[in-house]
């Protein structure tokens, strides 16, 4: 591998399948980069690429990638910026030749590999648990390596299909700088670098809580990491486009999407509590002193199938009474649809936006959302929506819906898994079919359980009742069925409090009656000046199954934040000393 001693750029252009189409293009002109990179893939869009694939086995990739490769290629090749994505989902060698197309078709040369083995589909024997029915999807998260090697073999483009996110950044790295496999630390801060820019925006001012510090009235422009020789990084973006890169917005994705202090990956284990971040200026900051150990002995599996069908409508509730008219619907419907005993699952949410004396129709309404689910499509689809038309001229006083009657649409499951490294493959495949070895790590451990430690609230001094958002950040996301929830103080001062005040049966008591029951992980992260919760089971199955109005419990951290709480009075901006305010 060639040695480099500056730091290598490298941008990303896609956070998700859908995001911006012109952010490669932006990215591009808008300064030097090295490696212009997209990240495409999560759990529920490998749903919706097996969907697509079992329709037309050409597909299974993501199409929109090959949008942006026509608009840059040519600029790419002409400036040396090589092209790294997972695009290519469950058809890396699809999408490689409809690259080699897109070339050939805009008269340019270009070297395109491509990364497969993370699809298991073939042979599910090695999966644990184990794997009963052939499902849509099944797919080992792999690492940065064979990007790394393909990159090294001379690629210009490289398509990968599910590789773990932040392999996108640790590849290229790993191929600039000359690391070797065992170089954990420096993959490690690579793995930091890589969580923090895998989400396009939301690492520049996107989905931020504190709404004060993104001043510009653009769009967020897209992050780049700057990633050194050590492992260490400057996260920045391209000067002239919006948003912010603050501390703040780096930690706020440092939390986004993990578990414990020990954040494992396919080619090493990042201890996120090791790690320092420092502003260097404007719309720049440092992370270092990360530390890295031995990857797990598994890769991690993601396994999505359809769970059956599911319908959803939803009944408008208006002015007084609002309980007893859900009451009076929900019996009404479900004796016009032949029980709820009919239903595999049957799920109602009274939604209430409604306030006394509302000055405005559309402020006493509430919503009754019902949704059911069946392995039996006619059960749930207009038989079920047909239900709820009789109740026009039937039901409530004011009875209306949000939608005419609807047909039922399947929806699908997601399971995590494991795999020994040993029953996968990682194979680098280049023009001419031929390609590099890829290495298995030269060494395996087990993740470490962090050790349990919740403070004390007393010594604070004097308070009142205020929003915990007016002292603490958050950031919410999905993993699977479990919902994260990452919250983090702008001062030192403010963390002793919100580590001794966050325990996990006072977030229990914040979240409500959905998560009575379920299991929920607290970790401290002091370097961040963040805790850390895992909220299992939240979520369902998934996504593509969850019946929660925020189904990837997006809006979940904002949701806690606004909670009113027992705060010290030393530690409240000015103008946030009144409850609700």
């Amino acid at each position: 591998m060639t040695e480099h001693r500056r730091p290598v750029r490298i941008a990303n252009c896609s956070g998700f399948y859908g995001d911006r189409l012109a952010a490669a293009r932006e990215m591009v002109d808008g300064g030097p980069i090295d490696v212009l990179t997209g990240d495409y893939l999560a759990e529920l869009t490998m749903l919706i690429l097996a969907k697509a694939q079992a329709k037309d086995p050409a597909l299974g990739y993501a199409r929109t990638f090959l949008t942006q490769v026509e608009d840059v290629l040519g600029t790419c090749l002409e400036r040396g910026i090589r092209i790294v994505a997972n695009a290519g989902g469950l058809n890396p060698d699809g999408l490689a030749e409809e690259i080699r197309a897109v070339a050939r078709r805009l008269g340019l040369t270009a070297r395109v590999a491509h990364v497969e083995g993370d699809d298991l589909r073939a042979d599910l024997s090695p999966i644990v648990p184990p794997v009963e029915a052939k499902p849509l999807s099944a797919n080992a998260y792999l690492g940065g390596w064979g990007i790394a090697a393909a990159l090294d073999a001379g690629a210009d483009v490289v398509v990968t299909g599910r590789v773990a996110d932040a392999s996108l950044v640790t590849g290229p790295a790993a191929w600039w700088h000359g690391w070797e496999p065992d170089d954990w630390d420096r993959l490690a801060g690579a793995v930091a670098a890589g969580h923090v820019i895998e989400c396009g925006p939301q690492a520049t001012g996107g989905n931020y809580a504190f709404l004060d510090e993104v001043t510009s009235p653009n769009l967020p422009g897209f992050p780049i990491a700057e990633v050194a020789a050590d492992g260490s990084s400057v996260i920045t973006k391209h000067p002239g486009t919006g948003g912010v890169v603050s501390v703040g917005t780096v930690t706020a994705q440092l939390l986004y999407e993990i578990a414990g202090p020990a954040y494992p990956g396919p080619d090493v284990t990042l201890h996120v509590d090791s790690l320092a971040l420092t502003g260097e200026g404007d719309d720049r900051v440092r992370i270092d002193g990360a530390r890295g150990t031995p990857p797990p002995a598994t890769l991690k599996v993601a396994l999505n199938d359809v769970g059956g069908f599911r319908n959803t409508m939803t009944l408008v509730l208006t002015g007084l009474d609002i309980e007893a008219k859900a009451a009076m619907a929900e019996r009404l419907l479900f004796e016009a649809a032949g029980g709820r005993d009919r239903f595999l699952e049957a799920d109602v949410r009274l939604l209430r936006f409604d306030t006394p004396d509302a000055p405005t129709n559309e402020q006493a309404v509430a919503h009754l959302r019902v949704t059911v689910k069946d392995p039996d499509r006619t059960k749930v689809g207009r038989a079920f929506s047909g239900a709820v038309t009789q109740l026009a001229l039937a039901g409530h006083p004011g009875v209306h819906t949000t939608t005419p009657p609807t047909d039922a649409s399947a929806f699908g499951v997601y399971r995590p898994a494991a795999v020994p490294r040993s029953a996968v493959e990682q194979r680098v495949v280049l023009d001419d079919g031929s390609g590099p070895a890829v290495p298995a790590p030269p060494a395996t451990a087990e993740v470490p359980e962090p050790p349990a430690g919740e403070g004390s609230t007393q010594g604070f001094g004097p308070t009142r009742r205020a929003p915990l958002g007016r002292v603490a950040g958050a950031r919410s996301g999905d993993k699977g069925g479990d919902a994260n929830v990452g919250f983090w103080t702008r001062d030192d001062a403010s963390y002793p409090w919100l580590r001794a005040y966050l325990t996990v049966p006072r977030i229990r008591a914040l979240l409500g009656p959905e998560a009575a029951d379920l299991a929920i992980d607290r970790y401290e992260l002091p370097n961040l000046r963040a805790i850390n919760l895992v909220v299992h089971g939240l979520l369902g199955d998934g996504v593509a199954s969850a019946t929660r109005p925020d189904p990837q419990a997006k809006g979940l951290g904002e949701y806690l934040r606004s909670r009113v709480v027992d705060v010290p009075v030393a530690l409240l901006p000015p103008g946030a000393t009144q409850e609700g305010d």
